[in-house]
């Protein structure tokens, strides 16, 4: 019998890249990529943590598979990505919702997770890797557009912003081999992609060392625009603490790299900026921009927001619009905070901002 496989994916460019691997290594095991979730023999869905209504629409859409699950009592459902991480075994507890749990680092134990499932027993493998970047894997193209590819280049992050939840479900940052991301962007430029973004939690503190030499961001960055002068290439999302010059000169230099740098902020009170452990100040923020602003006079800037983080003011408040008006951000993404459990801020602060306030 044919073994049919959809992909569902939630969250960020980097779970879209993740699916990409997923694909990858499941129909290296035999698997078909349909287009129908009611055509699949194995569902599954890839997840993001990142905030509080990401999960609460996976776990309506795990309702909702039910539906199928019923026409189909074979049929197998499979949870991926940051919240299987998160929630782990729990997922089990909700009867027969799920068959597999898989975390951000064990998408090469799918097969293997896939057959117990199949053969009637609940899978799970949510170990995290101090090492694993997935290099040697090509990733298949689970459903986009053919035009846009995205590369995973670092996985998981050191920062420990008080607020994220990304250290604890996806690990430490560890950068991927250059040779691999080279090879991979050089893959999808000949089967036609003409953009490329290449991905991190924090995509410009990646950093190569082999012998003695080191390689920075910015010159991985020249050598996928060296591919082709017809290849446009992006990046996200960039720290401030690593935004470095050196990275703006080569941009400035690079044509074919977009201007376009997503910067986020946060907050712009100094004060709420040291709550949430993010490494700058207001001021060093600013310098950012104002960098950004002589090296590369037409590029854009977005940034991320956060508004009612725990102990925040009105007078905090009005320091980051003042701030968005100093800056003249193109856009925005701006959320109010969700605290997400075990984090540092629901350890150590009360998350004391009403809704309405936020």
């Amino acid at each position: 019998m044919e073994k049919k496989l959809y992909i569902e994916t939630y969250g960020c460019q980097m779970n879209i890249a993740d699916s990409d691997v997923i694909a990858s290594v499941l129909t290296g095991d035999g698997y078909k990529l349909v287009k129908e979730a009611g055509e699949a023999g194995l569902i599954l869905i890839n997840t993001c943590s990142v905030r509080e209504n990401a999960e609460k629409r996976v776990l309506n859409r795990l309702q909702q598979l039910r539906y199928f699950k019923k026409k189909n009592p074979g049929l197998v459902v499979g949870l991926a990505g940051c919240m299987a991480e998160r929630l782990g075994e729990k997922l089990f507890d909700a009867g027969d919702l799920v068959d597999i749990v898989a975390g951000p680092d064990s998408y090469r134990d799918l097969p293997v997770l896939a057959a117990e499932a199949v053969s009637g027993k609940k899978a799970i493998n949510i170990r995290l890797s101090s090492c694993e970047t997935y290099s040697d894997i090509l990733p298949v193209n689970s459903g986009h557009d053919g035009i846009s590819a995205f590369i995973s280049i670092t996985r998981g992050c050191n920062n420990m912003c008080s607020y994220c939840i990304v250290p604890f479900v996806r690990g430490t940052e560890r950068s991927r081999n250059p040779e691999s991301i080279l090879k991979e962007a050089g893959m999808h430029f000949e089967s036609g992609f003409r953009e490329i973004t290449l991905l991190g939690q924090n995509v410009n503190s990646w950093r190569w060392i082999s012998g003695n030499e080191t390689m920075e961001f910015h010159t991985l960055i020249a050598r996928v625009a060296a591919i082709d002068p017809r290849l446009r290439v992006r990046f996200t999302t960039s720290h401030p603490k690593d935004l470095s010059d050196e990275l703006l000169k080569t941009m400035a230099e690079k044509h074919n790299i977009c201007r376009h740098i997503h910067l986020p902020v946060q907050s712009g009170s100094s004060r709420v900026l040291g709550l949430m452990n993010r490494g700058y100040t207001r001021a060093d923020y600013m310098k950012r921009i104002e960098s950004i602003r002589r090296i590369i006079p037409e590029c854009s800037v977005s940034t991320d927001i956060i508004s009612g983080f725990c102990g925040e003011t009105d007078e905090d408040h009005k320091e980051t619009l003042s701030l968005m008006e100093w800056a003249g951000f193109d856009f925005a993404y701006m959320f109010r905070y969700s605290e997400r459990p075990g984090t540092l801020a629901a350890e150590k602060f009360r998350d004391d901002v009403p809704e309405e306030i936020k």
